[in-house]
């Protein structure tokens, strides 16, 4: 158990929770029990994550653990897969104060906290989120939800977690393209509203990428300190939390193109910070130097900057249609005036979109 454990609080009054962060969290049992007390447990897991580190948590639970593992993929994010969630619960008589705790990435916390959300309308659920993408984003703030067809994360609801436990650790078995596709979250955060943050990304790229401890530290907690004082003045998304989906505008629509099989959510979302960046500098927002340092910083990621030549730019501009920002029939977007300085608009130049779509789509 590491000692230089660190802790947030996202603050939501009677709902608030902690977000701890450090190597091996996930294995410290008196931490664990303070959350789980005599409850029943279901760790909802994939086929990716459950041999490197489902026998590991679930002795640290030290309960009887009923095991739920998913297929692995943002293709299997559906209401199916909520249901079997559900399935196994009535079939072992979970009640209201039984406990779900989802192991896993963005897929999997997503899920498990919508089936938290809506059996017996609403259990506790925790969050022990193994890649990085998820431990500086999905994991915090409550959104929950599946995918439909017709676009990403039509079906949800907001219901927020009892606690966040970011186990640095868990990162050694991550993939580098999974690696990658997290840093871009991490890079919206500072484009969002931190751009001393933004210039500390810049010059440790290559800690970062090496997994450097410490710096992965630093980023895992900017990252959650600028998402959970977001969360906490707007939790259902009314107002500022918008600026938490920065790129994901693009980022979405070249999911649901591509039927969530090609992109990884965090390269759509690079690519998608980058097409904002673009759109402002068309928008008459940003300058095209800060376009420029943006996309550079995206690149010495190893992150794509255009969904060309796998995505056309009609098919994106229809699916942006259906996103959930769009509102009396305008998408709002989330543009910049400077590094550091994002803004919501509904009131955007219809000739800077198509000047995206035409640069950065095929």
């Amino acid at each position: 158990m590491t000692d230089t454990l660190q802790k947030l609080e996202v603050a939501l009054g009677a709902r608030s929770y902690p977000i701890v962060i450090g190597a091996g969290v996930s294995q410290d049992a008196a931490a664990l029990a303070a959350l789980v007390g005599q409850r029943k447990i279901a760790l909802v897991t994939n086929t990716v994550v459950a041999p490197l580190h489902a026998d590991i948590v679930e002795r640290a639970l030290g309960a009887t653990v009923v095991r739920i593992v998913l297929p692995d993929g943002e293709v299997h994010k559906t209401l199916d897969n909520v249901a079997r969630i559900i399935d196994v619960l009535v079939a072992n008589r979970f009640g209201r104060d039984d406990l779900l705790v989802a192991l896993g990435g963005g897929v999997v916390g997503d899920m498990t906290g919508f089936a938290a959300a809506c059996y017996q309308r609403g259990i506790d659920f925790v969050q022990i989120p193994t890649t990085l993408l998820a431990q500086v984003d999905s994991s915090v703030g409550g959104k929950t939800g599946v995918n439909h067809p017709g676009g990403k994360n039509l079906i949800g609801a907001f219901h927020q977690p009892r606690a966040v436990l970011a186990d640095t650790a868990l990162l050694r078995t991550l993939p580098a393209r999974e690696l990658r596709a997290g840093l871009a979250e991490v890079i919206k955060y500072g484009l969002i509203c931190d751009p001393d943050f933004f210039a500390w990304l810049e010059a440790n790229a290559a800690a970062l990428l090496a997994l450097e401890p410490a710096a992965l530290a630093h980023a895992i907690r900017r990252s959650c300190e600028i998402k959970a004082a977001i969360v906490a003045r707007d939790e259902h998304e009314r107002g500022d939390r918008a600026l938490l989906n920065l790129g994901h505008t693009f980022g979405h629509a070249i999911e649901t193109v591509t039927g969530y099989e090609t992109w990884l959510h965090g390269e759509a979302i690079g690519a998608g910070l980058a097409m904002a960046a673009h759109m402002s500098v068309a928008a008459g927002l940003l300058s095209a130097a800060e376009s420029a340092r943006i996309e550079r910083v995206l690149q010495a990621f190893g992150l794509r900057t255009s969904a060309a030549p796998e995505v056309a730019g009609d098919a994106a501009r229809a699916a942006m249609n259906l996103d959930k920002k769009v509102q009396a029939g305008r998408i709002r977007f989330i543009l910049m005036r400077g590094i550091g300085r994002a803004f919501v608009t509904a009131d955007w130049p219809e000739d800077a979109l198509a000047a995206t779509l035409a640069a950065r789509f095929s």
